[in-house]
């Protein structure tokens, strides 16, 4: 297994006070073929404001920043800080234009790189048995 990984942008997050849409690379265009047929996509975007080896160390933080919150593993959060500053969203689509796909929210900044698209396929599996920490309420 290899030690490193090489990841690279397929499109970037941009945020107005009226939209959040996902610019795609136009050499990446050609890979929405058939997406407007989901309602819901998943993005992963890479969490750039966070990129310095100072933040990758971070293994431990208070979940939602918040000190009250008992100090618990990033692996258990959904940190910024993290040793892969990969994030995970599950958007709704609002509409497709050529390369840009609008959608409905994201917690990220305007300017983040995005990393890959999937389309949102729900679980066959039963929600059944789920359980989170007291602090997510």
């Amino acid at each position: 297994m290899s030690d490193e990984f090489k990841i690279f942008p397929v499109g970037v997050i941009r945020k107005t006070d009226t939209a959040v849409r996902i610019d795609i690379a136009e050499k990446y265009a050609e890979a929405l073929l058939g997406l407007e047929g989901f309602s819901h996509i998943v993005v992963l975007y890479w969490f750039h404001k966070n990129d310095t080896p100072k933040d990758r160390k971070i293994l431990k933080v208070h979940p939602r920043a918040n000190p009250k919150n008992p100090l618990t593993g990033v692996f258990a959060t959904h940190s910024p800080k993290r040793p892969n500053l990969i994030a995970i969203s599950i958007c709704e689509i609002t509409s497709i234009e050529g390369n840009i796909i609008y959608i409905d929210r994201i917690d990220a900044l305007d300017g983040t790189p995005v990393i890959d698209i999937k389309c949102y396929i729900p679980s066959t599996r039963p929600n059944t048995n789920i359980r989170v920490p007291d602090w997510i309420s």
